[in-house]
């Protein structure tokens, strides 16, 4: 990739979180011009970390005011239009979310100067319940303001085209928070090293990520799959799974947070990768050490990413499910390195950061050349 050859950039984000930073960085680098992030807080309750600051990308603070729930949450940022004023980007790209009440001003402003807004999302499910065709008439309008799209995974593109927004305006861009693997694939014996399996859950431990149905699964699976069950992170359910554990499944090490060599060093003795909840940012990092991985059906971003070569996606959300996922992976050794080496191939050729540039330049490019 030529470098340093896209024009001036802003980037319209609700929040920035942490491990977003590394990407907008390596983005920045392709900019002629430099690149401005605008975001504001989240609420409390996310639990979202979002202290990082880029390092070569600009960063511009706004305020966040969040209204209502659900279905009928909105949030306006207050110091959107300031920031636009002051940066002038040649090129906009927003969340493609309409839920923003001060978006729609924002693209019209960029657009009366002459530049183009690009839409950053995850796809358009469909939706339902109350006021469902309404809702999918504004967000039709909505996301046909934009001269491009770019979304996570291939699910999210055709969303988009099944909204009228042209096909080869679309660019998936598969989530990736980390750089394509330096290291080579780790390599495991063909028996489990302990004479029983590692299984390693990562992430921040609240309800939304089930590990308390990691524990369950773990105490159902036949004697002899029975894993070392390691817990990496910290966070408000701590307590609560300690206690579970200790009661269902004792076999279960709480490591804390740890990052760095100390975190590798668990994924390099590990032979399966859990994730039975929502979210699944070190989904990637695991499979960089050669893992094959389950995780739970989230918000579409792994769809690309989790595949019968390389894991297992849960088709349901209920501990018999997971248990027979797991009784599956573990049973066949020979098979669970192969789904392993394909995890590495994966995040080392389609999905890691560079591609995700890669993607973005693209749409960048696109917009800026008619």
């Amino acid at each position: 990739m030529n470098t340093r050859i896209l024009p001036r950039v802003g980037i319209q984000q609700r929040v920035l979180p942490a491990y977003r930073v590394p990407f907008f960085d390596a983005l920045s680098g392709e900019c002629a011009n430099g690149l401005s992030i605008f975001a504001g807080d989240p609420r409390k309750e996310e639990s979202i970390d979002s202290g990082a600051r880029p390092q070569s990308a600009e960063f511009y603070m706004g305020e966040n005011f969040h209204f209502f729930r659900g279905v009928f949450y909105t949030c306006w940022q207050a110091g959107l239009m300031r920031w636009l004023r002051e940066w002038q980007p040649e090129v906009l790209i927003m969340e493609a979310n309409p839920r923003y009440l001060r978006s729609s001003m924002a693209m019209d402003w960029v657009k009366r100067r002459g530049g183009k807004v690009i839409g950053w999302g995850l796809g358009s499910p469909k939706p339902t319940g109350r006021l469902a065709t309404t809702r999918m008439n504004y967000r039709r309008r909505f996301v046909n303001k934009f001269d491009a799209l770019l979304t996570y995974s291939m699910q999210g593109a055709d969303e988009y085209a099944s909204l009228g927004f042209p096909k080869d305006r679309i660019f998936p861009a598969p989530n990736a928070v980390a750089p394509r693997p330096k290291h080579p694939l780790p390599r495991r014996s063909s028996s489990f090293s302990s004479g029983k399996p590692v299984v390693l859950f990562v992430g921040r431990l609240q309800p939304r990520k089930r590990v308390d149905s990691l524990i369950h699964a773990c105490a159902r699976l036949p004697m002899n799959l029975r894993p070392d069950l390691r817990v990496v992170g910290d966070g408000p359910q701590l307590g609560e799974l300690k206690a579970l554990a200790g009661e269902t499944y004792p076999d279960t090490l709480f490591c804390g947070a740890l990052h760095g060599a100390d975190l590798e060093r668990q994924f390099r003795e590990t032979d399966l990768f859990v994730l039975p909840g929502t979210g699944g940012l070190a989904v990637q990092q695991a499979m960089s050490f050669g893992l094959p991985v389950i995780v739970g059906i989230s918000d579409g971003t792994q769809v690309d990413q989790v595949r019968a070569e390389n894991g297992w996606m849960l088709e349901e959300d209920s501990v018999h499910g997971l248990t027979e996922r797991m009784t599956e992976a573990l049973g066949d050794v020979h098979r669970l390195r192969e789904m392993g080496a394909a995890s590495y191939r994966i995040v080392s050729q389609e999905i890691n950061l560079e591609t995700m540039v890669d993607a973005f330049a693209r749409a960048i490019r696109k917009v800026t050349e008619d």
